[in-house]
């Protein structure tokens, strides 16, 4: 086995180092410009390090281990003490680099900057893909938000320079397939700033999604702390073939688990049925984890990655990859703590929703299920794209069917969008044709950007309110996610289905059995989809959309007007004066489900992610108040009146009260937006009290000082009351394992006690004592 000196020298110029970007083009494309990766001389870890970490650990575990553990525990920063008890204990890792989307990069940077650090202290990415909205098309929707935005990317272009992060671009593409073709390889570890980051999986990286605190700890280089994963085996087995596509894999999976049959696991995908999918199709399969509520999901090293990294322009990575390659798979006999099995070859296709991405649906039953449950049948708009499904391969198969219809001459009866994942992608679908087709077909082609998948939808066709149906290959359908209008049924599924149902315009068409009538009275019936997985020719890269940070940044400037709207300097959380919580009002009992879109809204609200207290006027405005079933309105204890949940929050913390959120199940499903956890602190906010809570989220809220507990007893929800006042007693003695009480005060003069469990660590009990994650990081400088 090669050493890992000569593993640095063989590929730095595939992967290019800190102080310079490679562009040899006799090697690798133009695209494959993967900066700063874990193989630099002075990074923590390489395929050398993280085989004898492995060793150390299966010695010591004395049993085989699945990949994902394989790649987990390679990370580890001490792999001989570490205490390792999957579900239980935490681990104590060291990520190899960090990416981050420009709306979660902004509150990151402005962490980044508060903690008084010179430069970071891993490899970082900034994508600019989530600040474009979709209104005309990609040139003139790229144009209108370089102007609109002009002050954050500013801002977010001279920080990454000043502190040692490389930045994208808006254009660039979103960020999870900018990964894809440039950062994600084999046994990387990686977190990113965006829910959807496990979408590097589909090239053997353990990839997770994380708020911009954790983002901070790594880019500082202190170990990241992660509760040691449960690890669920997805074992395939058949072939992929006509109309099923990898998405209906994830489908499947999500209506099997449900949005949070997956938290506190990886899902590792393993078997036979895995070399049948390409390794953009296991991408799609692994970012859509992050609907079952999924640690990560993550491919085992195949040929069909070999392929793509070759054809990305880094070839050089597999050589060494294949040196190391049974450390890039699972081990023999390695056991999971749950196995689901799937059959490829009988998989039908499906399609997801309305409302929540896990009400799962063969395609052929759609149409039926929509009549009977009231749905609107006629889909208004087909969407295609989104960071989910804008590969190469996605959009091959779906210009395959656009061809029949106007070899028929016709075009979709609905409306319908396509977005291109990056700037690669959009080039080389233009110059190969498919751009063509699909726009012919009645497709407007929007900017290299998440758009309407995370409500960047100026959309016009509707009236907010008006029930109708739209279909997409994005990832989440949550209620009002993709154009602010919560009666809009919005289902996902495959590019191809979409496609198929944009043309037909109606839910109740199934493309594997059903017949399309042409202009000309024809009645046709579309052949399965095709299309070649990677382009025949290389890649065409675009326009170069990537800026690397100088060598030297004494001289760079990063300034804040004191009097934006779009950004703010943050000042730090105050700390735990050291006694109990007590007679706290409850700001809001939620009803039901309640994501981060729900928490923190995004859509129009993006534009707010740099500036706390601005963004903080949307907190929990999507929430639905147990006492009234209304959103945005709730009865302020102190005065009597109604108002919205922020102008509430604010009125108790101007008093002086402080105040708890009381929620339901899977609390903070969704985004890895630490928005929703920043707001309720900075608003006066001390605990979130719940049945349980989604990863992300909850980890989210310790960074930032706050309580998230839970109901010892799930019943004890019913017990709380709007007018109640809460106590938490216990904290004088907060430790690890010991359950807190809350002392609920009811109007009437009664009192009761309930038991309230916690995750909390003695690291993170720090957090929390120190008042913030950010603070207790000062502390220790």
């Amino acid at each position: 086995m090669a050493s890992y000196c000569m593993t640095v020298s063989r590929l730095q110029l595939a992967l290019g180092t800190g102080a310079k970007r490679f562009h040899v083009s006799a090697v690798f494309s133009a695209k494959a410009k993967v900066a700063m990766s874990r193989f630099e001389p002075g990074s923590s870890i390489g395929y050398e390090k993280m085989h004898e970490n492995i060793n150390i650990v299966r010695r010591r575990l004395s049993r085989p281990l699945t990949l994902s553990e394989k790649i987990v525990y390679g990370h580890l920063d001490d792999p001989v003490g570490q205490e390792i008890d999957r579900g239980r204990t935490y681990l104590r890792l060291h990520p190899d680099r960090v990416a981050m989307q420009d709306a979660t990069a902004q509150m990151a940077m402005l962490q980044f900057i508060s903690s008084g650090l010179p430069k970071v202290a891993v490899p970082s990415t900034i994508h600019c893909d989530h600040l474009i909205e979709a209104q005309m098309g990609g040139t003139q929707d790229l144009q209108r938000a370089k102007e609109l935005n002009e002050e954050v990317y500013n801002f977010l272009a001279t920080a990454a320079a000043k502190y040692g992060v490389g930045f994208w671009k808006p254009g660039s593409g979103i960020i999870h397939q900018i990964i894809l073709e440039n950062y994600a390889y084999p046994g990387v570890m990686l977190i990113g700033t965006d829910s959807h980051t496990p979408n590097g999986g589909g090239l053997g990286g353990i990839c997770i999604g994380v708020g911009g605190a954790d983002a901070v700890d790594v880019m500082a280089g202190i170990p990241w702390e992660l509760k040691c994963p449960k690890v669920i085996g997805v074992r395939l087995t058949g072939t992929l073939a006509g109309w099923t596509s990898p998405k209906d894999v994830i489908l499947k999976v999500a209506g099997i688990l449900t949005v949070k049959g997956g938290t506190g696991a990886i899902v590792e995908y393993h078997g036979p049925g895995v070399d049948s999918i390409s390794c953009t199709g296991m991408a799609t399969i692994c970012n859509m984890g992050a609907e079952i509520g999924a640690t990560t999901s993550v491919f085992p090293y195949n040929h069909r990655m070999k392929t793509y990294l070759e054809k990305t322009g880094r070839g050089e990575i597999v050589s060494v990859a294949d040196e190391f390659k049974e450390d890039l798979v699972p081990d023999k006999g390695c056991e999971y703590d749950q196995v689901i099995e799937i059959n490829l070859s009988e998989l039908k296709p499906h399609i997801n929703g309305p409302f929540t991405p896990d009400l799962a649906h063969p395609v052929s039953e759609i149409g039926a299920t929509a009549k009977k449950s009231g749905w609107p049948l006629e889909v208004k708009v087909g969407l295609i794209g989104s960071c989910t499904n804008s590969s190469y391969e996605d959009m091959g198969r779906a210009a395959s069917l656009a061809k029949q219809a106007l070899d028929k001459g016709m075009k979709c009866k609905a409306q319908f969008t396509v977005t291109p994942g990056s700037e690669q992608i959009r080039a080389t679908i233009e110059r190969d044709g498919y751009a063509k087709i699909l726009s012919d077909v009645g497709g407007v082609v929007l900017a290299n950007a998440c758009g309407p998948c995370i409500g960047q939808w100026d959309r016009r066709d509707v009236k907010k309110g008006e029930k109708n149906t739209i279909v997409t290959s994005f990832n989440r359908n949550f209620t009002a996610r993709n154009d602010a209008n919560p009666a809009t049924h919005a289902f996902v599924t495959s590019p191809e289905i979409v496609t198929a149902l944009a043309l037909a315009g109606t839910l109740s068409f199934n493309p594997e059995t059903d017949y399309l009538t042409a202009p000309s009275g024809e009645k046709f019936k579309l052949q399965p989809p095709s299309g070649d997985e990677l382009p025949s020719r290389d890649f065409d890269p675009g326009q170069d959309t990537y800026q690397h940070p100088p060598a030297e940044s004494g001289s760079v400037k990063v300034d804040v007007n004191p009097s934006s709207n779009r950004l703010e300097l943050l000042a730090p959380f105050d700390k735990w004066n050291g006694k109990d919580l007590e007679n706290m009002r409850v700001l809001i009992k939620v009803k039901g489900k309640c994501t981060t879109d729900h928490i923190s809204a995004a859509g129009p609200w993006l534009k707010f992610r740099g500036h706390l207290d601005n963004i903080s006027n949307n907190l929990l405005i999507g929430a639905v108040n147990i006492e009234n079933d209304a959103i945005n309105k709730v009865k302020n204890q102190l005065t009597g009146e109604y108002g919205g949940v922020p102008d509430v929050a604010r009125f108790y913390k101007a008093n002086g009260v402080n105040w708890v959120v009381v929620g339901d199940e899977n609390y903070g499903e969704g985004s890895s937006r630490e928005h929703a956890a920043l707001e309720p602190r900075h608003l006066g906010g001390r605990a979130i009290i719940v049945k349980n809570f989604a990863r992300i989220h909850e980890t989210n809220l310790k960074k930032q000082g706050l309580l998230p507990l839970t109901f010892a007893d799930p019943s004890d929800y019913d017990k709380i009351r709007p007018d109640d006042k809460i106590s938490i007693i216990g904290l004088k003695s907060f430790a690890p394992g010991k359950p807190l009480t809350a002392v609920i005060k009811h109007c009437d003069g009664s009192e009761e006690s309930i038991s309230l469990n916690h995750t909390f660590n003695e690291t993170q009990i720090e957090w929390f004592k120190a008042g913030s994650a950010l603070n207790r990081m000062k502390e220790l400088q």
